[in-house]
């Protein structure tokens, strides 16, 4: 009997293919009828890459990704840096894994055709989970157009998760008051030297925007947060105008205003923010989740898809050899909750931080680097393969 997972996105793909790789079998179910990913750029942390390496998936994803050489941190305005840290190869000298920049359709393939290749995994698509029931001796979902029975369900089905409601029923979320904008611009449209191979975020006041390479460089993505009201789409698929990008950032550097103006119209997307604590228990029995399902992030740390990827291999690593398999997942969510509460927290709190005025903003600038690399420090050298974790 296999592992069923509800949901395939990243986290869910990804949980398959590390239950594969410790010989355990995969049944996926994706509600849409093709594995496509919304959204646009993702930064792949050590911490994740190290997963995605092990999963044997590093030539694979060569072609499509870019490998920053720092991240940078800079003064909205007149863009002195703030702090910088290395990435490249001092980042894989350190950490024992790459950095990685990445655009989401393109990891996705790269998940989606190993896990066409393994016999150990099956996939359904166009199979939207309708009903859920356990016994002490397994699960059973059902799609509509079957049933289907396994050791246990992981529910990897995102912020609107099935599973989860099933579990615990429904949980509003509360709008974070910021709201976030994404955009494509091609590289092609900026001037040759124009600050490629690095992560960049700018802070200013009450918003800060953040844009990085992907595609293999061909292309730079934007993802700005600005701090609104009266506005509360959660949705990543809404358009926004370009007008209204550009009248949240007016007055800002002059490389921000060379970005705006190349970005591609029919790339602009916008959503509200919106915050959900974390839980205090995440399955039940047989039953578990994963990812965006149980512990969504607000993208303050980029460690969303990096959390969701860190999960797939800590819950393969806890079921194989598994006799009880409730007692596994229970050993998996402790073994998770401290790491993702912390990740988690440290997001929400940087909502406030990227975003400070007047004294606290000064005071912010003077410790960032030291403050910086500690959080870096003790994100990207998890091990999700070691014991304990760490």
């Amino acid at each position: 009997m296999a592992i069923l997972i509800a949901g395939g996105g990243i986290g869910g793909l990804t949980a398959a293919l590390a239950l594969a790789h410790q010989g355990l079998e995969a049944q996926v179910f994706e509600q849409a009828t093709a594995f496509e990913e919304i959204g646009a750029g993702l930064q792949i942390s050590p911490n994740s890459a190290r997963v995605l390496q092990a999963l044997g998936l590093e030539k694979p994803l060569r072609p499509y990704v870019v490998l920053p050489e720092a991240a940078q941190i800079r003064h909205w305005r007149h863009g002195k840096t703030i702090a910088e840290t290395p990435l490249g190869a001092a980042a894989q000298a350190k950490y024992g894994a790459p950095y990685y920049h990445i655009h989401r359709a393109d990891l996705m393939r790269v998940l989606a055709e190993a896990a066409e290749r393994s016999p150990k995994i099956s996939l359904h698509l166009g199979a939207p989970v309708d009903a859920i029931s356990q016994s002490p001796s397994g699960v059973s979902l059902s799609t509509s157009h079957a049933r289907y029975e396994g050791e246990a369900l992981i529910g990897a089905d995102g912020l609107y998760s099935r599973v989860r409601n099933h579990l615990w029923g429904e949980q509003a979320p509360r709008f974070t008051g910021n709201v976030a904008w994404r955009a494509l611009v091609p590289r092609e449209k900026l001037p040759a030297d124009w600050m490629a191979r690095k992560a960049n975020v700018w802070w200013g006041p009450g918003k800060h925007f953040v844009h990085y390479d992907v595609r293999g460089g061909d292309l730079v993505n934007c993802v700005c947060v600005v701090e609104k009201s009266g506005w509360q789409l959660e949705s990543w698929t809404h358009r926004g105008e370009a007008s209204e990008l550009a009248a949240d950032f007016a007055g800002w550097h002059g490389d921000i205003q060379q970005l705006l103006a190349a970005a591609d119209p029919d790339s602009l997307f916008k959503w509200a923010l919106f915050d959900r604590p974390p839980m205090r228990q995440w399955g039940k029995g047989r039953i578990s989740l994963l990812g965006d399902a149980c512990h969504p992030m607000l993208p303050f740390m980029a460690q969303g898809s990096a959390m969701a990827i860190e999960d797939g291999a800590v819950l393969a690593k806890c079921l194989v050899g598994a006799r009880d398999i409730a007692a596994a997942l229970q050993r998996y969510e402790a073994m998770r909750k401290p790491r993702t509460n912390f990740v988690q927290n440290l997001s929400r709190r940087n909502a406030r931080v990227f975003h400070l005025r007047g004294v606290a903003r000064f005071m912010r600038n003077q410790i960032a680097p030291w403050a910086g690399q500690r959080a870096m420090d003790r994100l990207y050298a998890y091990d999700a393969f070691t014991p304990s974790g760490d």
